[in-house]
């Protein structure tokens, strides 16, 4: 897949795809990414890219003109017959989640654009965007974040980008567990200052085990994201053994 981002800071991209765990998809090209600066596509000597609000008011906005020059550069390197979705990071866009990095992890990928300042020029986000997205109800200083954090949810999705292939299926949200939070992990020392590994996690009896590690995912979505537990007793995937300790809690 391919992600191609529309950014004023192409240099804060660098650590994502140099260092962690996920760069072995950059690596590899299981996903490659390329970074596109409109300034290079701006007008004048110094390569404008934002003006006054009309109307007034604090900030800039993002200019149409270099955008729309950065997009067809884009699209005409791309060669593509359906040319891939331009999404914009903003507050308006529908909020992400598992569903929706699982869409992008199985896709051939997409434009992200990268606001900056006070927002884009509306009439290229009506007549050129696709998609909006947001990563919750607060304000980042741009769309870089929000475009990297999408990025490594997706990456490390890939098949071979973590050690163990199934480990991102027993992350909080997955369908792997009806959509729930995971459980707590614990490792070396059994003991910590005076605090012991739950025996059941030291029992060896794999049933007991995942039998723990259920009712621990149930206690600790149904205290900190009820909704989750309503969202999977709706889809019947709680069982009477879980309703059950549910009720406990």
């Amino acid at each position: 897949m391919r992600f191609d981002i529309i950014t004023l800071f192409p240099e804060l991209f660098a650590p994502l795809l140099t260092n962690g765990i996920t760069r072995r998809a950059y690596e590899g090209g299981l996903v490659d990414v390329r970074l596109w600066n409109p300034r290079d596509y701006a007008d004048g000597n110094y390569r404008r890219v934002d003006d006054r609000s009309f109307g007034g008011g604090p900030g800039m906005v993002m200019l149409a003109e270099p955008l729309f020059k950065c997009l067809m550069a884009i699209r005409a390197d791309r060669q593509e017959v359906q040319p891939a979705p331009l999404v914009l990071f903003s507050p308006v866009g529908q909020m992400l989640n598992h569903g929706a990095v699982a869409h992008w992890s199985d896709s051939a990928g997409a434009v992200l654009l990268c606001g900056r300042y006070e927002g884009v020029d509306q009439r290229f986000i009506d007549q050129w965007v696709d998609q909006q997205i947001s990563l919750g109800d607060f304000v980042l200083s741009g769309g870089e974040i929000a475009a990297m954090a999408l990025l490594d949810a997706v990456a490390r999705l890939q098949p071979g980008v973590l050690h163990d292939e199934g480990s991102h299926q027993m992350d909080s949200f997955n369908p792997a567990l009806d959509g729930l939070l995971d459980s707590p992990h614990f490792t070396r020392p059994e003991v910590w200052h005076g605090h012991a590994v739950p025996p059941e996690l030291m029992s060896g009896h794999h049933a007991h085990i995942e039998r723990w590690r259920r009712e621990q995912s149930l206690r600790l979505t149904a205290l900190h994201r009820p909704e989750l537990i309503e969202q999977a007793r709706v889809a019947g995937h709680l069982s009477l053994q879980d309703e059950t300790f549910l009720k406990q809690c």
